[in-house]
């Protein structure tokens, strides 16, 4: 919860006082650029107010921390160690499958996919989320099953249809190298390998995978007014107020770390996949999904848990109010029958709305990263 609790305390305690912020002119509502544009360019504390339903612990858009220097070397190196482990495929079950190979850089670190390939090629059934800023995130994977990112790595490793490992084979393989020995002395003062070692180092590296400021909209909270075009400025108005976004999808990460059911459980069919219910088995969790930050949302296509989704569809979807799934008569005193969010409003956004949506949106990418995959120090080249 560390990197929730920044993220807070870094907007000051900027949680919704709507009430205070300054409306929009009459008339001007609907979108009218140079009005917006002049009521955007103010502090956001006194953005127009947002339409936000009760109950709802609404904070106020802004810039994502940024990560602070590192200044002592063990850090430096356990950060090198854990890109190292991040790239390396010769750890999973077939040696040919790493962090990376769902989780690429180049592909805004998830891996373009509908759902991922696991071990022998394997089918998965989820889409890979990015990894661009999880270390803030205070639950991984779509359910929420991970409370760490060394947990969700563990996960990963020890999943025989994902890496097919596990964490002694990890650790041997690691010890089995002179320069990985080396790194982990350097980085924790000991040459002996551990799988507790590896899983720190792997989430020091992910920790320093965070939103860079580069996007059009952080320019735009950065006083560079004509950062986004009328189309986007419309789209972040119709984002915090008539398309009901903000309900979800706010603070520095648009994302409220939450569970939601959006009708997309495929309850009952061949796609059904229950959620957060899997995890907590409480029968209120069945088809609920964690709320996807959408920093770089626009380089990390497809959507959704199940990934069968590109932007245009889900920005109809949401505006047609998402599915709305009826029980059959067999189902109607089913306990386990998924009920549908109430944030979920029909909105019936025109196509220029829609379109404005979708600018905005595209506003949030980050300049492309181009990480270079690190040289990998051999394996099996120590005696044991």
């Amino acid at each position: 919860m560390r990197g929730l609790h920044l993220l807070l305390l870094v907007l000051g305690g900027a949680a919704c006082a709507t009430t205070l912020a300054t409306p929009l002119p009459v008339g001007t509502e609907g979108g009218d650029a140079a009005a917006l544009r002049l009521a955007y360019t103010r502090p956001s504390a006194d953005w127009p107010p947002a339409t936000i339903d009760p109950g709802v612990a609404f904070v106020e858009l802004g810039p994502v921390p940024k990560p602070k220097k590192v200044d002592d070397p063990a850090a430096a190196a356990a950060i090198e160690l854990g890109k190292l482990l991040f790239f390396d495929p010769r750890l999973s079950g077939t040696g040919e499958m790493a962090c990376a190979s769902c989780h690429d850089p180049d592909l805004g670190f998830a891996d373009g996919r509908t759902t991922s390939f696991g071990h022998g090629r394997k089918v998965l059934r989820r889409n890979a989320p990015s990894v661009l800023n999880a270390g803030f995130l205070p639950h991984l994977f779509w359910d929420g099953r991970a409370a760490s990112l060394g947990d969700q790595a563990l996960m990963v490793f020890e999943n025989a249809d994902e890496m097919h490992s596990d964490g002694a084979t990890v650790v041997a393989k690691l010890a089995s190298s002179r320069g990985y020995r080396a790194r982990f002395l350097a980085a924790f003062g000991d040459e002996e390998p551990t799988l507790e070692r590896a899983l720190a180092a792997l989430a020091a590296y992910e920790r320093t995978l965070v939103s860079d400021g580069s996007s059009a909209f952080d320019r735009f909270l950065a006083g560079d007014t004509k950062a986004l075009d009328d189309s986007a400025l419309r789209g972040l108005h119709l984002f915090r107020t008539k398309a009901r976004c903000a309900n979800c999808h706010h603070g520095p990460l648009l994302t409220d770390f939450a569970f939601h059911d959006l009708g997309l459980s495929y309850y009952g069919r061949g796609l059904q996949d229950l959620g957060r219910h899997a995890v907590t088995g409480d029968p209120a969790d069945v088809g609920r999904f964690k709320t996807p930050s959408l920093r770089n949302v626009a380089r990390t296509a497809p959507y959704m848990h199940n990934g069968l989704f590109d932007l245009a569809s889900v920005v109809n979807m949401y505006s047609a109010g998402m599915a709305t799934l009826r029980p059959k008569p067999e189902q109607q005193d089913d306990p386990l029958f998924p009920q549908k969010s109430p944030l979920l409003q029909r909105l019936d956004l025109t196509v220029e709305e829609k379109g404005d949506l979708i600018a905005f949106l595209e506003a949030l990418n980050e300049r492309k990263r181009r990480v270079r995959a690190p040289e990998l120090p051999p394996i099996g080249d120590v005696a044991r």
